[in-house]
């Protein structure tokens, strides 16, 4: 039934259509014509009266299209009651509008709507699979020949991608993260500035399984080996982490890495501009600057040193950054 919705309006549209040019060609034939279209332009406006009595109903895609007609024959201002003029005008642009949208139209026709399904099930089935191995499987296999870019926009309705092209290789990222999130540890930087204007910059590394903050730092001079030694101070815990994840700063420099592995860690480096790669600790920044750091201003790297100490406590009698991100939820209620 609801398929068939749209057909029965459209089919009372054009009956309606129908009757009022046979009325009017009816009417033209016994005065002007003008004449005739005003005596039409008022009738169906009272016809709306009649229909509740006290007020029109709302008026239908085909008298709009019927009243815009017949204003084109007669000075209608004069006649035209149920409506504002600007509301007849605002039907007749809507409609030249519709008109031009429907001579314009282009663009490459749609695929059949089986090779549409077809392609959806190759993508769900075949997550590694990108648009062109899908065309080129199309055109082998079948003797199809189908645009990559067109099996695209199809394949971004399955995988949630807008249409995106996927190059995975393997399994996706939250997958991965999902799987070894006990054994990976998060790390970033971020920049204060203190009562002086100086420039000091903050060092974070958060375990994401548990979202607990492992160790925070603060330093002016945030070099490779300065890095180093925060790692070193990370993986000398019991827990085994197997992962470090950072950006592609250069302070992260290969040495660095070279070192880190050679701890028997292995080293992720986040995607250019992908920060939600690295999402925890960007969250983990943002909750520190707007929690403590927009209030407090350190006079140095001492006074900001010492700050970090009495966070990085308070987290850990609150036993996470995710259990302190519950308190904020439910004293912000």
């Amino acid at each position: 039934m609801q398929v068939l919705q749209p057909w029965d309006h459209c089919a009372r549209g054009l009956i309606g259509l129908a009757i009022d040019l046979v009325r009017f060609m009816k009417t033209g034939l016994r005065s002007r014509t003008a004449l005739a279209a005003e005596n039409l332009f008022l009738r169906k406006q009272l016809a709306l009266y009649r229909e509740r009595q006290i007020k029109p109903c709302r008026a239908a895609d085909p008298l709009r299209f019927t009243l815009v007609l017949l204003a084109r024959w007669f000075a209608w201002r004069e006649a035209l009651t149920i409506v504002q003029p600007a509301t007849l005008l605002r039907w007749h642009r809507k409609g030249f509008r519709l008109f031009w949208r429907w001579r314009s139209r282009s663009g490459r026709p749609p695929l059949p709507v089986e090779l549409q399904r077809l392609v959806a099930t190759m993508a769900r089935d075949n997550a590694t699979w990108g648009e062109e191995r899908i065309a080129a499987e199309l055109l082998l296999k079948l003797g199809l020949r189908v645009s990559p870019r067109t099996v695209r926009r199809y394949m971004g309705r399955v995988r949630g991608g807008g249409g995106a092209p996927s190059r995975a290789t393997g399994q996706r990222w939250a997958t991965f993260v999902r799987t070894h999130a006990q054994a990976l540890v998060a790390s970033d930087f971020c920049v204060v500035v203190t009562a002086t204007f100086r420039v000091l910059y903050v060092f974070v590394a958060l375990e994401i399984g548990s979202r607990r903050l492992l160790h925070v730092n603060a330093t002016a001079h945030p070099t490779a080996a300065w890095t180093l030694q925060q790692f070193r101070e990370i993986l000398a815990e019991p827990p085994g982490y197997r992962f470090i994840l950072h950006d592609r700063d250069s302070i992260f420099s290969p040495c660095l890495d070279a070192a880190v592995t050679a701890m028997g860690v292995r080293v992720l480096r986040t995607p250019v501009r992908a920060p939600l790669a690295n999402c925890f600790c960007e969250r983990l920044l943002g909750t520190l600057r707007r929690e403590c750091l927009d209030y407090l201003i350190p006079f140095g790297e001492d006074h900001l040193r010492w700050i970090l100490t009495q966070v990085h406590a308070f987290l850990s009698d609150v036993g996470s950054f995710w259990g302190f991100m519950k308190i904020h939820i439910v004293e912000n209620q």
